[in-house]
């Protein structure tokens, strides 16, 4: 559905954008942290942690209900490994042995070489939330997302200046055949935004004509080795990879495209109900990932962590932005830097339906608490609504201007700016004020954030201007960024490859899935 237009035409508005085009769009590269991470738990505690999931590895073992894989892990020939049908028993050393050859971080190559990422170590990056089925749209509805809604927040987040990737499932378009979506969503990935892209995990041919309509866009040659991509493995948990996963890992690390290895915990349903339990088998879930992509291709981009909500007791419902989350990510941080591999979680995640005070406090404290546990990669920072079901214009908004904020706390203080201010204390007279001062002047627009959807006005100014609440806002930029938005250049006769290809495979793939 295509936004509202404006209710005004605004006087001059083609000329004004008409100059836009010839503006740099707003980037922030990805975020050199400025703070110290946080350690929840002392170092020998981290340890029983790390115990209990190698132990866990090497008595209960964790299955591979895939053929293939299991072949691969007896071709390994290690006394290490081992196999009883697809549950497989790792010991720890081999295990160490393994996700010590994956890089602490990577870059990714993006079609723009300025959208070029680096993750891990005092590195991170932002991206959109993940695979909603359904819509809070422009008339404040709740529908099934379709493919233009796609597209929307794929320019979305190439315009908003704190994502780092355009992200991969945005939304589920379901006006599109499952077995065609991956076609649909990778070309709209690649075409609406020049930022890094995840490709399609659902199945082995999904993978491998994402990766190949990244190769039309990048060339063959770079996508066979040159990291260009970042992809979604979850784990069933608890403690099964299924062949569908462990495919799409097999295809991506072939190429070196990296992967996120993320169990997709409910705590208390699909982990025990107790918080260092469920990080113990989570940790073991990731760390066999890992290791299963090491083995792939050693030295390939894995990224360690996790996604995960706490259960309501009771009703069985998921829960965000709880303190219990924040633990866990601090713990899996600790235990990434431990490990000395680039870490995910989740971000602005929210339960609530609604863009309301719920969805504000519980993805605030969310991002608050992936920024002092030190994530690399934070996935679904931006319009996440009923625990990752819905997706909101408004909120997608009003989350980017909160990571805009969330990045400059990230950057720490800086202390070059002492000397200048004293300065400025100097010239003015005890009781007098700043605001005329060349210190001031020259600082103003960056001195402090100044948020735009964040309404500071007093009451008398808010209700004249139409008395618009947070969301109000946020739909009403949501529309001007899609009305301003330009398309970023690629060459024609690349596009024109790109959509023969996607257009040529749905002649090729049944519609339906048998």
């Amino acid at each position: 559905m295509n936004p509202p237009a404006p209710q005004t035409k605004r006087r001059g508005r083609s000329a004004r954008r008409q100059a836009d085009r010839n503006k740099p769009l707003a980037w922030l590269p990805e975020l050199d942290r400025g703070l110290p991470t946080f350690d929840i738990v002392p170092h020998e505690q981290l340890l029983r942690i790390h115990d209990a999931s190698v132990t866990l590895l090497e008595e209960v073992g964790i299955e591979f209900r895939d053929d293939e894989s299991i072949a691969l892990w007896k071709a390994l020939g290690n006394d290490g490994v081992h196999i009883d049908g697809y549950r497989v028993r790792l010991d720890r050393e081999l295990v160490m042995e393994l996700i010590s050859t994956a890089p602490e971080s990577y870059t990714m190559t993006a079609r723009n070489p300025e959208r070029s990422v680096t993750l891990g170590r005092n590195k991170t990056v932002f991206t959109p939330s993940y695979g909603a089925p359904f819509v809070l749209d422009f008339d404040n509805k709740r529908r099934h997302a379709v493919l233009e809604d796609f597209n929307n927040f794929a320019k979305l987040a190439y315009l908003e200046p704190a994502l780092h990737m355009t992200g991969g499932v945005l939304v589920e378009p379901m006006d599109v055949a499952v077995p065609y979506r991956h076609l649909e969503m990778t070309y709209s990935l690649l075409r609406y935004s020049d930022k890094p892209l995840m490709g399609s995990v659902t199945s082995r041919e999904r993978a491998e004509q994402s990766l190949h309509m990244m190769g039309i866009v990048f060339g063959q040659d770079i996508v066979a080795d040159t990291t260009v991509s970042t992809s979604l493995a979850n784990c069933n948990s608890p403690l099964v990879w299924d062949q569908t996963m462990l495919d799409a890992v097999k295809v991506y690390a072939a190429s070196n495209q990296a992967m996120l290895f993320s169990p997709f915990v409910l705590g208390g349903a699909s982990t025990p109900a107790s918080t260092v339990g469920a990080v113990a088998q989570l940790n073991a879930e990731a760390l066999a990932g890992v290791a299963f992509m090491q083995m792939v291709r050693p030295g390939s981009p894995a990224v360690y962590g996790q996604w995960t909500a706490t259960v309501a007791m009771n009703s069985g419902a998921p829960l965000a932005g709880t303190p219990e989350i924040d633990h866990i990510n601090m713990l899996v941080g600790q235990l990434a830097r431990y490990y000395k591999l680039p870490w995910r979680c989740s971000g602005g995640c929210s339960s609530s339906k609604l863009v309301d005070a719920q969805a504000g406090y519980e993805s605030a404290r969310n991002l608050y608490g992936v920024l002092m546990a030190g994530a690399n990669f934070v996935l679904s920072t931006t319009g996440y609504l009923e625990s990752a079901l819905c997706q909101s214009y408004a909120k997608a908004m009003l989350d980017g201007e909160q990571l805009r904020m969330m990045y400059r706390l990230g950057q720490g203080v800086n202390m070059d700016e002492l000397d200048p201010a004293m300065e400025a204390v100097r010239e003015i007279e005890p009781g007098d004020h700043y605001l005329g001062t060349q210190h001031t002047l020259a600082n103003f627009k960056t001195a402090f954030f100044m948020p735009e959807l964040m309404d500071g006005e007093s009451f008398e100014n808010w209700n004249v201007n139409g008395a618009s609440d947070a969301n109000d806002r946020g739909l009403a930029m949501a529309r001007k960024q899609l009305a301003d938005y330009e398309e970023p250049s690629m060459d024609d006769g690349i596009l024109a490859e790109l959509e023969d290809y996607k257009e040529r495979m749905k002649t090729e793939i049944p519609e339906t899935i048998e």
